[in-house]
């Protein structure tokens, strides 16, 4: 029998349906000027590549992946509105991201 990963992402199950829940950035985590993560709606820190992990399990609504010097990061789908775009949401500092 395999054994369990511990260090699995999880997302937030809706109650009444037993359905996973997607996770809203509410914060970009910023260091020096630079996102290095992203607060969630319940407080949770993620460091960028925890958080491109979850996107990839469908973590996340209105959220993409894309690329730049080699290095994954979440982007903001391209809509009508600037105002829900991950580049319009207010920074945070944290030192202690948690990172897989």
């Amino acid at each position: 029998m395999p054994e369990k990963d511990n260090n699995a992402l999880t997302m937030p199950m809706n109650e009444s349906s037993n359905t996973p829940m997607p996770n809203i950035i509410t914060a970009l985590v910023k260091e020096n000027g630079h996102v290095t993560g992203y607060q969630l709606s319940d407080g949770t820190i993620l460091g960028k590549p925890e958080a491109v992990a979850l996107a990839k399990q469908g973590g996340f609504t209105g959220v993409g992946i894309a690329h730049r010097n080699g290095e994954e990061y979440l982007k903001s789908y391209p809509d009508d509105t600037e105002d829900n775009n991950l580049s319009s949401l207010p920074s945070v500092e944290d030192l202690n991201i948690n990172e897989v």
